[in-house]
């Protein structure tokens, strides 16, 4: 399967799983030609670089569309819980996940794996291709190493 690399912060995670950062009105359409047949937003919709009318985008290219929004300094066990939720009822579907740097993504996927029985430093690897809250200097940093570590 081609990926699209030049959608902001492109990161394959396997055959079914795609992430990124911001989407541009043209996205939605590419996705799908793609194969995807979900997306889940974890961005809040008024973040600096959303999409504007994202889900009647989505809707418009035939994508079933989850919005969870997750405000950057507060992630939170609800947020995960609807997320694992919302990526098992996609059942073998393609996903694509994305944010707007995808560094609220990589971690949730980062849980999301090791949930899964992947071992941690694979999964903290993955998650550390986009940043790391380890050792980022961002002002919310810590509160996502708290959410990384717990699972």
């Amino acid at each position: 399967m081609k990926n699209l690399d030049d959608i902001a912060c492109w990161q394959r995670i396997d055959a079914r799983l795609t992430t990124s950062g911001r989407l541009a009105p043209a996205d939605p359409a590419r996705l799908a030609d793609l194969g995807v047949r979900h997306v889940i937003n974890l961005a809040l919709a008024d973040s600096p670089g959303a999409l504007a009318d994202e889900p009647a985008l989505m809707a418009a290219a035939g994508l079933a569309y989850t919005h969870v929004p997750v405000p950057f300094d507060a992630p939170d066990e609800e947020h995960f819980a609807i997320f694992a939720q919302a990526l098992a009822d996609t059942g073998d579907e393609p996903v694509h996940v994305h944010c707007i740097m995808n560094w609220r993504v990589s971690a949730f996927v980062c849980r999301w794996n090791r949930s899964r029985g992947m071992d941690a430093q694979e999964a903290l690897a993955l998650m550390r291709v986009q940043w790391d809250p380890a050792t980022s200097t961002h002002k919310d940093a810590a509160a996502w190493q708290r959410f990384v570590n717990r699972s």
